[in-house]
């Protein structure tokens, strides 16, 4: 049964994507639900919401002002994604000269109600002026060129400042003890929370090393803070797996499961010992299936047995949501034990389509149209709803239909034993009417991320990629453009006017630079038919020795020959070379020089169907470029 519901996730990996949508839609219009009830409840939600816009958190304001479809909002992430990446101040000073000095800030004063927003646009309009290659009057030439001589280091001081105060709305301490004490604030109005250090995939053993201890001061912290409150009650943590080991990745699955598994049996022996939540958090695709592996040793861990704070994240924009939900119950209930199962939308959605593109894989990993991911979200809350046996659901989302239609299923089922969950600095505007409502009262966690900000900006990045975008909830929300009733339109109905297809304007990896001229195919190599695929192939080839020599007409190959061995293994002897010689290099010139006149020789119409006709050949052998190149040839 496990391999077979394993075999189910490897196989709907990269499905294409209406066979994905075509089979949501029909598990969705199957599942109970008072559409009218999800309206009401959603309409409400987002009233509240606009009603406390003023009160709303001053990013809120900051993403929609600058958004991702405007030329400031591109260049505000161009800016602060490079930043992470640039060791000097030089290079951080032409980049603000270049991504800063050219936008159009003063459209966008007084374009929010926001005094955070107006300070921002404010500071940015003098940035731009003091970068600006020539004085356009504002300041005056002669102040200008004072403020020239030390601009950029006063803006790239600024800079910082901006990127701090965006950390103190999105991270809720620089260390676990800050994030504990500015915790209770919010646990006083009813909420929980789940704490993680931030930080990106370990480089080095030491980086590991590092957040494993940082990862275990701070159980110990909200151990303690716990107090006893449990599991569903208290404080709980968010695990990053590739921040614990350097080689995160399939082809080092057995230096992980041996060097990694027992460091994270160590850390969850902790956490059940102080009886608080640990979840294992979400990453890139092509990391699931071994972070799987991870949580099937450990769910079947007879020290952590009848233990209920071993948790995981799944991503609902990946095609394989429905089927790892239906792999984690299984595993739960083949354990008898009940996992928390936090179920998001996802955050990675960028560099997965990269990444396929990139390695020319045959499809996607994720859902090109928000909609989709949307449909699949609530496709996946129907299966972890209707098994409360074997998982405890945690709902991760800041969209008001998606929480409105959670919220009527578990209704409809008599389900009460759920949470949900929000982002830090993000969700509280909506979920303050979800945690003390009269229409919802349910607990919800906050994802309070912990650390400095030079751990800061790899987050920031993904939470405004993930938020910034102009179809985000968060978004769309504080725009009065945007009416209630677009706001909360079923994702169902999206689906049904626009069709199961992925987005026209994402080609498929293959066809990503249009019909005449395919990508290269690459290999999908965290895929395990992919991989027993080239172990076959290479199986077949084993004993065959390959010889590599010259060819020239009139000549045989002699000469010593050289070994060729494998760079992974040097013990295997792959084949031998032959190289030229002067004598070989010779013979070839004098053919090609003969070769050459016999073709000018040639009457013009006997080179033209020769030229037609090897451009057929090529074009029936998917080399279309070169066959055009060629008939072009032939018709000239």
């Amino acid at each position: 049964m496990a391999d077979q519901l394993m075999t189910a996730i490897r196989q709907a990996c990269r499905r294409p994507e209406a066979e994905c949508v075509n089979a949501l839609v029909g598990e969705l219009e199957d599942l109970t639900r008072d559409r009218a009830a999800v309206r009401q409840k959603a309409t409400s939600l987002v009233e509240a919401v606009r009603r406390q816009r003023s009160h709303a958190s001053g990013v809120d304001h900051l993403m929609h002002e600058f958004s991702l479809s405007s030329q400031e909002g591109v260049a505000l992430m161009c800016l602060a994604e490079a930043l992470l990446r640039i060791p000097d101040s030089a290079t951080v000073d032409r980049l603000i000269r270049d991504k800063i000095s050219h936008g159009d800030w003063k459209a966008h004063l007084g374009g929010s109600p926001s005094l955070f927003v107006n300070a921002a646009t404010w500071g940015l309009m003098l940035t731009g002026k003091l970068v600006a290659p020539h004085s356009q009057g504002a300041l005056g030439s002669a102040l200008t060129r004072v403020l020239l001589k030390g601009g950029e280091p006063l803006i790239r001081k600024g800079v910082d400042f901006a990127m701090r105060l965006l950390g103190q709305q999105f991270v809720m301490g620089e260390d676990i003890e800050a994030a504990l004490a500015r915790s209770r604030h919010n646990e006083a109005r009813g909420y929980r929370h789940s704490f993680d250090m931030l930080g990106e995939a370990a480089l080095t053993a030491a980086d590991a090393e590092r957040y494993c201890q940082a990862y275990e001061t701070a159980i110990h912290a909200i151990g303690r803070a716990a107090a006893g409150r449990g599991i569903q009650d208290g404080p709980g943590i968010s695990v990053k797996l590739s921040a614990l080991h350097p080689r995160y990745s399939r082809s080092q699955k057995a230096r992980v499961l041996a060097e990694l598994l027992p460091r994270l049996k160590r850390l969850m022996r902790l956490a059940r010992d102080y009886d608080i939540g640990f979840n294992i958090d979400a990453e890139e695709a092509d990391r699931l299936e071994l972070s799987l592996d991870l949580l099937g040793e450990l769910a079947g861990d007879p020290e952590l047995a009848g233990w209920a704070g071993m948790g995981f994240v799944v991503q609902a924009y990946q095609k394989r949501a429905p089927f790892v939900i239906d792999w984690l119950i299984a595993l739960a209930r083949r354990h008898k034990r009940r996992l928390m199962i936090r179920l998001v939308k996802g955050a990675y959605w960028d560099s997965e389509i990269k990444r396929a593109q990139v390695e020319g894989l045959t499809d996607y990993p994720v859902y090109t149209r928000k909609p989709h991911s949307d449909l699949a979200y609530l496709v996946c809350a129907g299966r972890l709803l209707a098994a409360g046996d074997a998982v405890f659901p945690q709902f991760a989302t800041h969209n008001a239909h998606t929480l409105a239609t959670v919220a009527e299923m578990a209704r409809a089922r008599g389900v009460e034993d759920y949470e949900f969950q929000c982002l830090h600095g993000m969700g509280e505007p909506l979920y303050d009417n979800v945690v003390v409502g009269t229409d919802f009262h349910r607990p919800c966690r906050i994802y309070a991320p912990v650390g400095t900000h030079e751990t800061l900006l790899p987050y920031l990045v993904r939470r405004l990629l993930e938020n910034g975008a102009n179809s985000s909830f968060v978004n769309r929300i504080v725009d009065e453009a945007v009416t209630i009733a677009q706001l909360i339109e079923d994702p169902l109905d999206q689906v049904r006017r626009h069709g199961p297809g992925p987005h026209p304007a994402i080609a498929l990896p293959p066809a990503l630079y249009g019909p005449l001229r395919r990508n290269s195919a690459g290999l999908d190599l965290a895929d395990e038919d992919s991989i027993a695929g080239v172990q076959r192939a290479l199986a077949g080839l084993a004993g065959r020795r390959w010889q590599a020599v010259p060819l020239v007409a009139g000549l045989s190959a002699n000469g010593p020959a050289q070994p060729v061995r494998n760079p992974a293994r040097h013990s295997d002897v792959v084949g031998e070379v032959i190289e030229t010689d002067a004598a070989s290099i010779e013979r070839a010139l004098a053919n090609a020089a003969a070769a050459s006149a016999g073709w000018h020789a040639t009457p013009a119409a006997t080179r033209a169907a020769i030229l037609l006709n090897a451009a057929d050949l090529l074009e029936a052998e998917r080399l279309p470029l070169i066959s055009l190149c060629l008939r072009e040839a032939g018709k000239t």
